[in-house]
């Protein structure tokens, strides 16, 4: 019996402390919970690869469109319709009607850091086949296609991306004595393939981009003996969309809203040339210079979602100002078929780009 009051004591004493472990276990429990960590945040630069993507193909436009339009008005082509046969031969020569041209061209192109964005490289290669006439005296029409690959590098960001873009390109150009209007059409369509290094394995995505584009241009055409200079002013418009895509793999895979970018830009500059006769061959080197004005840019924003966190990313774009350049030497074997080779540089504070074409024209 003496017992009993001591077995007592020890259970009240027990429940005493189950009671007491639970009640500091509830107290416990919003503290806990309130150091949970707060749900992840997209990074600023986690969609990099897309801004540098949407700018390729704005760019790649914008170029398309002026080769084009150097097609309609550059002072060779020019010259060559004004005097079909080439070093003194009759202006009223009719022939010939029709010409095919083919070009290889290869683009580096460096962009630098602005805001979240940390930079890129960009390579391109890609080819181009186009067809033109003479639809009326004084009037001429082409059609091309233009079909590159795009090689991204966003190296600080650990991203990457691919960008193949088909372009569909229609130019003409009127001549009136010394004057020539020339315009330019683009639409192009492609596919971009990203890559994201989360750290814990490759976050990776595919999506379609577009891009169209329109330039007109006029040029005066000046001539004494085998030289030429001709002044030129342009107005282009571009614009280039990118469509919503969702990662795959990878930690924490986002979802990317779609994006629009557009420019219209004044180009103010001119060309100068000249031709040498070499052994019954005409041997033609041309240079151009031009300011450029971007007098309108909205770079777009894209809006990346991790969750339920998401976060708006501005996009990027040129200065206002800068300046193009270019050489250019083309070497006529026949009156029919002629071999050339371009240098473009385009030269903004942020973007440097240099794209160098080889080609083949053949007329008939």
């Amino acid at each position: 019996m003496p017992m009993l009051p001591r077995a007592k004591a020890i259970v009240t004493t027990f429940v005493m402390a189950i009671v007491v472990t639970i009640g500091l276990t509830v107290a416990a429990t919003p503290a806990l919970a309130q150091r949970r960590p707060p749900p992840p945040t997209p990074s600023p630069t986690s969609a990099n690869d897309d801004q540098s993507a949407g700018n390729a193909a704005l760019d790649l436009g914008s170029g398309f469109l002026e080769r084009l339009g150097n097609q309609a008005s550059g002072g060779f082509n020019r010259a060559f319709r004004t005097n079909p046969g080439g070093g003194g031969a009759s202006a009223s020569t009719e022939d010939p009607r029709y010409r095919t041209w083919f070009e290889g061209y290869g683009i580096s192109v460096r962009t630098d850091a602005q805001g979240d964005f940390v930079g890129d490289k960009r390579k391109t290669f890609g080819g181009v086949a186009g067809f033109g006439a003479r639809v009326a005296p004084g009037v001429n029409l082409g059609f091309s296609v233009d079909q590159s690959h795009t090689d991204i590098d966003v190296p600080l960001a650990l991203q990457s991306a691919t960008l193949d873009l088909t372009q569909l390109g229609f130019n003409g150009s009127v001549d009136k004595g010394p004057w020539t209007w020339a315009f330019a059409l683009v639409h192009g369509f492609g596919k971009v393939h990203s890559s994201r290094d989360t750290g814990f394995g490759l976050a990776t995505a595919g999506y379609r981009a577009a891009v169209d584009g329109a330039l007109t241009e006029i040029s005066y055409y000046w001539t004494k003996d085998q030289m030429r200079i001709v002044p030129k002013g342009a107005v282009e418009y571009v614009r280039a969309t990118s469509a919503a895509f969702q990662e795959a793999g990878g930690l924490d895979p986002l979802n990317v809203g779609s994006t629009t970018l557009s420019r219209a830009r004044v180009m103010i500059g001119a060309e100068i040339g000249r031709y040498f006769i070499l052994d019954q061959k005409i041997l033609d080197l041309s240079a151009y210079g031009k300011f450029v004005d971007n007098f309108h840019q909205d770079l777009g924003s894209i809006q990346v979602s991790l969750g339920t966190q998401s976060i708006v990313v501005p996009g990027i774009g040129e200065s206002r100002y800068g300046m193009d350049a270019g050489a250019s030497a083309s070497l006529s074997l026949t009156n029919t078929a002629r071999l050339y080779v371009n240098y473009d540089g385009k030269f903004r504070n942020e973007l440097t780009s240099h794209q160098g074409t080889a080609g083949f024209e053949y007329r008939w």
